[in-house]
């Protein structure tokens, strides 16, 4: 999957706004400072593609990016450190519980977590609602480059520990600002987006 040639498509407020093409598509969640719009700009090598801001919380609506046809990777609003009135983030609450619990086209959900302060109440809620749904996660541990690497490798084990229960959570390193874990990530994602017989037929 060339996710590199990623196009914004649209913006949804509801879940009929979605798009209706849509066979296969990877949600990113995470906490409003958990580097979710940066992580995504590194992923695709753009720059503006998901917009970042140094206030968190930017981003307000659920964000389409295509990829090949009915191949999309999804940006969900940040939670958490908006500046917004209590009723938005209840209406932001309520389309992001509709859209997880009922789009069909959903595949995994790429979970992003600072690594200094890993797995929020929202992280958690995310990850059980998950097991639930036995919907993939993929865990980012995100800002590794702020601390050093026996650092990051003792957080990574801890990390682990704590998802050790949980039978459909990976995990691994990533930085937007080192550009680390890039591979990885595209692995993990053509895993979920590039269906099985899609993979067949390319290998014949």
């Amino acid at each position: 999957m060339n996710y590199k040639s990623a196009k914004f498509v649209t913006s949804a407020v509801r879940l009929d706004d979605c798009p209706v093409d849509s066979q296969r598509e990877v949600a990113f969640a995470g906490c409003s400072n958990a580097g979710k719009s940066s992580a995504i700009n590194t992923l695709t090598n753009q720059t503006r593609l998901a917009r970042t801001s140094k206030t968190p919380g930017r981003t307000q609506l659920i964000n389409f990016f295509g990829l090949d046809e009915g191949r999309y990777l999804v940006d969900l609003p940040g939670y958490g450190y908006a500046k917004v009135p209590l009723s938005v983030k209840n209406q932001w609450q309520e389309h992001l519980d509709l859209y997880l619990n009922k789009r069909d086209a959903l595949v995994g959900l790429v979970l992003l977590t600072d690594i200094r302060h890993a797995f929020k109440e929202f992280d958690l809620m995310m990850i059980n609602w998950s097991q639930r749904s036995n919907m993939p996660v993929h865990v980012l541990l995100t800002k590794v480059d702020k601390l050093k690497r026996g650092a990051a490798q003792n957080a990574l084990l801890g990390a682990r520990k704590q998802i050790a229960g949980f039978p459909n959570v990976s995990i691994q390193l990533f930085s937007s600002l080192a550009k680390s874990g890039i591979d990885t990530l595209e692995d993990k994602l053509d895993e979920w987006l590039v269906a099985r017989e899609d993979s067949v037929v390319k290998g014949e």
